[in-house]
């Protein structure tokens, strides 16, 4: 059994202004994507410039920022919102959702696709295997901030929570999973590794882009089993259903739909990363 260090969640306060560590998680995920991007925009087959890097990521954090927000709030923080309303623009004490993220993501890929003749797919081929380790570090950042724990487990590599770390969700002296550990190791490193291997060569069009929706929502449906949901939604039905595995279940279809087309007889087998 390991103990939860209960990390200080500022990193520093500058007259009044705290830099806390889940805010610089996201800088981290901003700053290894635009690195990647500038990396494989040189690739041959590339459809993004070098000169349009810096373009793309700016639309890809808009799209994560205001996505991962609203979609937190429509999917799990209508309590917040009742209690306070302007908890929507408080990021910094975290709630933002992956999958209101990548709904944002897809919305400004299909914008800045459009003013450069690109479609949304295009822009998405290159742009998924840039995403995992921006997961990554987001989940880290969950882990210092001491939110989405799991269930209790006599596990060795579990972790002893103060209760007070686990916002009063924790019973007695159990030890719980670190999902959000799992969370960094799956949808951040593994992600990352399988689809950076995968569109280091040309594939068809679509292929990156199925491949890294069905293995996250496959991912994030699996681990949602030893995840605890939301206090004030539970589980959805059957005792077991989270939000989490509703929205990705979605994930998981069209993610598969996308290999099909990509590789159907006959498919355009032009590459797009």
């Amino acid at each position: 059994m390991l103990i939860y260090p209960e990390i200080d969640p500022v990193i520093v306060s500058i007259f009044g202004l705290k830099i806390r560590w889940y805010g610089m998680m996201y800088v981290l995920g901003f700053l290894a994507g635009w690195w990647l991007a500038r990396r494989r925009s040189r690739q041959p087959w590339s459809t993004i410039t070098p000169q349009q890097v810096d373009d793309l990521v700016f639309y890809v954090m808009l799209g994560v920022i205001a996505g991962g927000r609203l979609g937190y709030i429509l999917f799990y923080g209508w309590a917040n919102m009742a209690e306070d309303p302007l908890y929507i623009v408080k990021i910094w004490q975290g709630g933002m959702s992956f999958h209101g993220g990548l709904a944002g993501v897809l919305i400004a890929m299909w914008l800045y696709g459009r003013k450069l003749g690109n479609t949304m797919w295009q822009m998405t081929d290159f742009v998924a295997p840039l995403v995992p380790l921006g997961l990554g570090f987001g989940r880290i950042g969950n882990f210092i901030n001491g939110e989405l724990w799991g269930k209790p487990t006599d596990v060795p590599w579990a972790f002893n929570v103060p209760d007070e770390v686990f916002a009063g969700f924790r019973v007695g002296d159990e030890v719980l999973h670190p999902t959000m550990l799992y969370e960094a190791a799956l949808e951040g490193l593994v992600l990352f590794v399988i689809l950076w291997w995968f569109s280091s060569k040309e594939r068809p069009y679509m292929a990156v882009s199925g491949l890294f929706l069905l293995l996250y929502g496959m991912f994030r449906f699996y681990i949602e089993f030893y995840r605890v949901p939301d206090a004030h939604i539970g589980y959805l039905f059957a005792d077991w259903v989270t939000m989490g595995q509703l929205l990705s279940t979605p994930m998981i279809i069209a993610g598969a739909l996308l290999l099909y087309l990509a590789y159907r007889p006959g498919a355009n087998k032009e590459a797009t990363t």
